[in-house]
């Protein structure tokens, strides 16, 4: 799924893409619209749209809501929301470096004027002028407070909220969040504010009908419907992803812009849509009310978000994972690595296990964990039961603060070895000098090197390439090859469909479940 965040746009409506894809779907769209027309057909004429009409006639159909009692109460507290970025003066900066050639040289200009930003006519050149945007917003406090996303302010010089009867006033960031695109303004006024107020997100359904307000390229105050189509959809924009799907269209310059329910609540705050060509497609995204309600609690008392932190790298637990484990479904959340010092450490959780609840509330996938964690409070107690070498253990764990930068998880110890794994279809090595050399390895990593992959194999279906290093292999270290060769022919005698490696890739580890060969 690759989204495009839906603001902030210059006021033509032209944008940056963030996130762009060239799919398209003319022959979905083009029998959504024949199936669309055959219905609206029979719900207006009381008939299939075909040359012959039936002898009795359909029941009326119900009518639908109108909306327009419900845009009246709210949209006065939808606001604009416009940001000026001072772009760099020719002149300000050091231009790019460039060849040296003699003076004189035919070259001498064309590479002046190619490459230096300072120079007239160069492509490279940067805005003369201030870069302006524009996106959406809303006012949940009569004092001025009001809520966008943090990607429509970005690093903004100014901003300016356009409040529903023209009014403009200059605003300051009152904090943001990035983790999860959320920022809150403050503005001064000299009367209270027209206000809407969160709703319940987690009571929301699929099929429940919502209406979006905003500011879509620029236009001002637009008004579209729909419904919530999915929850907790996942786009990759972070440790908090968990979205609402909805399929009122909204567009680039929405984004900051709330999703009502029926009652005039906002249950989302939309910030991204999926779309092969940048315009709706009826695919939009928006952070559910409950995950940012305590968010801007803490943005408006405190001016940032302070985190209750666990200490654990964690990763989905595929089919084949859970079948290498023994586990009766893929639920729970797979321990990558564990941050030295950390509560997880403390509370004795390792690599390998897989956490199927915190604090009584289960981990049904990798996402319910980090946000079970951020909305627990710092100093909090909480037992985790966890899945480990066939059996459940329970542990206790006191969560702490979230260090601004968290430290990088501690790898377990290494050491030499020699020959392969054939049954998996790898070469291996020990790491030494040599071989980290060869592959671009660091010291800090441990384990054993894949020098080679055989085509076709097991390995190879699971994506393992040259330069991987195998760190643990079961719940064991991967001290050496043969530790290795070892460990997979217990997996074989225990009759088990496969074996679980802990793969370090680039700096990166992760879990990978390789078949075993059947006999």
């Amino acid at each position: 799924m690759t989204p495009y965040y839906t603001g902030p746009v210059p006021p033509l409506g032209l944008t940056r893409r963030f996130l762009a894809s060239r799919t398209r779907r003319w022959l979905l769209g083009a029998s959504t619209a024949m199936v669309a027309a055959t219905l609206v057909a029979t719900a207006v004429h009381g008939r299939p749209a075909t040359a012959e009409s039936p002898t009795t006639p359909a029941a009326p159909m119900a009518s639908l809501p109108s909306f327009a009692p419900l845009t009246e109460k709210v949209a006065p507290a939808v606001v604009t929301v416009a940001t000026v970025l001072k772009a760099s003066a020719p002149g300000a900066e050091e231009g790019a470096p460039f060849p040296g050639f003699p003076p004189g040289s035919p070259f001498e200009e064309f590479f002046r004027r190619f490459m230096d930003p300072n120079a007239p006519g160069s492509p490279m050149a940067k805005p003369r002028g201030p870069v302006r945007g524009l996106g959406s917003g809303f006012i949940i406090d009569p004092k001025g407070y009001i809520v966008t996303n943090n990607h429509v302010v970005g690093d903004a010089d100014k901003i300016t909220v356009i409040l529903h009867d023209g009014t403009q006033l200059d605003a300051a960031l009152a904090g943001r969040d990035a983790k999860t695109d959320l920022a809150l303004l403050k503005v001064e006024t000299d009367k209270p504010l027209p206000t809407v107020a969160f709703g319940n997100s987690d009571t929301a359904r699929v099929g429940d009908w919502v209406v979006a307000v905003g500011n879509p390229f620029g236009l001002g105050g637009t008004v579209t419907t729909g419904v919530i189509s999915a929850r907790g959809r996942t786009i990759g924009s972070g440790p908090f992803d968990d979205y609402l799907q909805i399929d009122a269209p909204i567009n680039r310059g929405n984004s900051g812009g709330p999703t009502f329910n029926l009652q005039g609540e906002v249950i989302g705050i939309n910030t991204a849509i999926y779309s092969p060509n940048g315009g709706s497609v009826g695919i939009g995204f928006a952070i559910p009310a409950n995950i940012a309600k305590p968010v801007l609690d803490q943005l408006k008392d405190k001016g940032k978000v302070v985190r209750a932190w666990l200490g654990v790298h964690v990763q989905e637990v595929t089919a084949d994972i859970a079948e290498s484990l023994g586990l009766k479904n893929h639920a729970g959340a797979l321990v990558a690595s564990v941050v030295a010092g950390s509560p997880a450490a403390k509370a004795g959780v390792k690599i390998g296990d897989v956490i199927l609840s915190l604090g009584g509330r289960d981990v049904e996938k990798v996402q319910a964990l980090p946000r079970a964690v951020a909305q627990s409070k710092i100093g909090d107690a909480h037992a985790i039961k966890v899945w480990r070498e066939g059996k459940t253990v329970l542990l206790n764990a006191t969560l702490a603060e979230m260090p601004d930068e968290p430290k990088i998880a501690a790898l377990p110890p290494g050491g030499d070895g020699a020959l392969g794994q054939a049954k998996l279809g790898l070469a291996l090595a020990p790491l030494n000098e040599e071989t980290r050399e060869h592959f671009g390895i660091g010291p800090e990593v441990k384990g054993v090197v894949v020098t080679d992959v055989q085509l076709d194999s097991p390995a190879a279906e699971k994506g393992l390439e040259p330069g991987d290093v195998i760190v643990r292999i079961g719940s064991e270290p991967a001290t050496t090859p043969t530790k290795v060769i070892e460990k997979v022919a217990e997996a074989e005698k225990a009759k088990r469909p496969a074996v679980l490696l802990l793969v370090n890739r680039r700096g990166n580890d992760r879990y990978v479940a390789v078949p075993l060969p059947r006999a």
